[in-house]
């Protein structure tokens, strides 16, 4: 995993711009801490910071394609290719050699045999760019389900391109604004693909390339998921499921450097570590590595709400005795949680304020350090929810019926109606229902569906897509900035594309068949997982329940309130400031009775931190 930047403008020499190129391309050194490499000709620049995690003594980047001593492509490349040892052979096969054992050096000399045709036979995670000296063309490719970021910025005479925004926004063309619709992006639980925030950014979409070229950019789809016709009965699904499993998570084991998995004591993540464990042991291995989160006095204190019904700690501890992992518990307390110095980590991470998820995102963060200092590579059971139908709101008839996002009807909501205490006058100017109205329409019409297949299956199907083209992008981008800001590596089995098209078309009646949620990953991994898992109801990622955690998000907006300089005030209604924060704090605090003050803090952060111009 590593970090990748680039410049490519046809009216200059850009030989002469190293100094933009390397302040670019340091921009990503906490993806890729362990190298630098920056290739400058005449109109591309390309820069990568390496995370070594395959071939470590031989992966160096950018790397360059020769014939006849001159460079034919240049390649800065992140993720990882599972399939890469398949994909060596057949080149080999076809008179290619090798000087190193990377999937990098696969990437790149299967670009050179197959073209942009390569993005056909990679399975992995991936987001990467490829200038083609010969042609003068830069490609820019991510993979199918959008698990590694890639951002651009059109300039007049080419392109900007980075893993994360911050590489884009250390050129010193590049303003740090925000528009109308930048402001409607982060405002609502969208997730518009190819919408980057700042004007004039996009992130490259899912399973699509980006050809940069003299006569300008064109962005087309090498992939996205299709309407099938499911014919496998259902115990055939089930062996299917669990086939598929099995090879996603061995090819995922793949690593020179230590690897763990995350485990929640849920279905999902706990299928993964169990799978893996035997996968380990089967390849001669020892104990696996597994990691969990959890807050001081959450055992004792624990009280169920709306969104998590159980502790996860009873869980983590059944499926960590049956499969003898190596298991270490991450505890953290509300003063951690709000330390600035974490905030700070976790916005410079994300370069958006982190408005959605709370605490969640700091939590997140700070596991991942501590796992950092034992392992480069962790195993995620992330995507499985969107995938098998995992949330609640996918069983409840009124939510299936709503004519918007599932996640933004009643009851789910509350996780994300965050802008109570903004000005109403704002608010109106950007119309955030006639803008969720839209998204929602136009996330419907990109749904494909089977000739005659209407009521509930078509109605389920679009659900399905919804979640799997908006919803979990937001939990991806999560995982994966709060990940590589401290360099690990976090693999996410489900989202496979083989697994993804096959889940997707099967019919909806399979995937509910004992009347439960994730009924087919269920059945697929039963007999590999503890009967309390098996019978567990889904509990999301685990959230803080101290009243001090809110208590601290009060004595922070108060201060800013105060202070009458923040950069957020001008957004604010102050008069409805006041009331929320002369309301008395409970005993307990949840995700959801914070998320008012969440928000405008982290937007506060984040416009005085990047001195983001909003022009609305």
């Amino acid at each position: 995993m590593c970090g990748i930047a680039g410049w490519v403008d046809f009216e200059r020499d850009l030989r002469l711009e190293r100094a933009t190129a390397q302040a670019m391309t340091r921009t990503m050194s906490l993806r890729g801490p362990d190298e630098e490499g920056v290739w400058l000709g005449r109109h591309a620049a390309l820069g990568h910071r390496r995370l070594s995690v395959i071939d470590p003594a031989g992966g160096r980047q950018p790397m360059i394609a020769e014939g006849d001593g001159q460079p034919l492509a240049v390649l800065t490349f992140s993720g990882e290719v599972y399939n890469y040892r398949e994909l060596r052979a057949e080149l080999r096969a076809r008179g290619h050699h090798f000087r190193t054992q990377s999937d990098t050096e696969v990437v790149l000399r299967g670009y050179l045999e197959w073209g942009e045709g390569l993005t056909d036979r990679l399975n992995g995670m991936y987001a990467f760019g490829i200038w083609d000296v010969r042609r003068e063309e830069l490609l820019l490719v991510r993979d199918r389900m959008g698990v590694k970021p890639l951002y651009y910025r059109p300039t007049p005479h080419g392109v900007l391109f980075g893993s994360e925004p911050k590489a884009i926004l250390a050129h010193p063309d590049v303003p740090r604004r925000v528009t109308a619709d930048g402001m409607r992006e982060l405002l609502e639980m969208v997730k518009t693909p190819g919408h980057a925030l700042f004007d004039g950014m996009r992130e490259v979409r899912p399973g699509h390339v980006v050809r940069v070229r003299r006569t300008g950019l064109a962005e087309h789809r090498y992939w996205a998921l299709e309407a099938r016709e499911h014919t496998d009965s259902l115990e055939e699904t089930v062996r299917t499921v669990r086939e598929l499993l099995e090879d996603i998570v061995s090819r995922q084991l793949v690593s020179d450097v230590p690897l763990c998995s995350l485990l929640s004591g849920g279905l999902d993540s706990s299928a993964v570590t169990s799978l893996a464990a035997r996968a380990v042991r089967a390849q001669g291995g020892g104990a696996v590595r597994t990691f969990s989160v959890d807050f001081h006095g959450a055992a004792e204190n624990f009280v169920p709400d709306p969104f998590r019904g159980t502790p996860d700690a009873p869980f983590v501890r059944d499926l960590a005795d049956l499969v003898a992992a190596d298991h270490h518990e991450i505890l953290l307390d509300s003063d951690e949680l709000t330390s600035p110095a974490v905030r700070e980590a976790v916005l410079r991470a994300l370069d958006l304020p982190p408005v959605w998820y709370g605490d969640l995102w700091p939590s997140m963060y700070l596991l991942f350090r501590a796992i950092r200092e034992q392992s480069t590579v962790a195993l995620s059971g992330e995507s499985a929810d969107e995938l098998f139908g995992g949330y609640n709101w996918f069983h409840n008839p009124e939510v299936v019926a709503a004519e918007t996002f599932p996640w933004l009807t009643a009851g789910p909501a509350a996780l994300f109606l965050g802008t109570h205490l903004f000005d109403g006058g704002l608010l109106d100017r950007l119309d955030l229902p006639g803008y969720r109205r839209a998204a929602y329409h136009d996330a419907l019409a990109e749904v494909p569906v089977l000739p005659g297949e209407e009521g509930l299956e078509k109605r389920m199907r679009q659900l399905g897509h919804l979640h799997l083209t908006r919803f979990v992008n937001t939990l991806l981008d999560r995982k994966d900035r709060t990940s590589m800001a401290v360099g690990l590596e976090v693999r996410v089995p489900f989202c496979d594309h083989r697994l993804v098209e096959y889940v997707f078309n099967t019919p909806w009646a399979m995937k509910t068949f004992d009347g439960r949620e994730k009924s087919l990953l269920r059945a697929a991994t039963r007999d590999v997982l503890p009967r309390s898992i098996v019978e567990r109801v889904k509990a999301p990622y685990p959230s803080t329940q101290d009243a001090g955690y809110e208590k601290i998000l009060r004595d922070s907006l108060a201060e800013l309130l105060a202070g009458g300089t923040a950069p957020v005030l001008p957004l604010l209604d102050l008069g409805r400031v006041r009331q929320r924060l002369e309301r008395p704090v409970g005993n307990g605090s949840t995700q959801a009775t914070r998320i008012d003050l969440e928000v405008p803090l982290a937007v506060n952060a984040w416009l005085d931190s990047y001195g983001v111009t909003v022009d609305v």
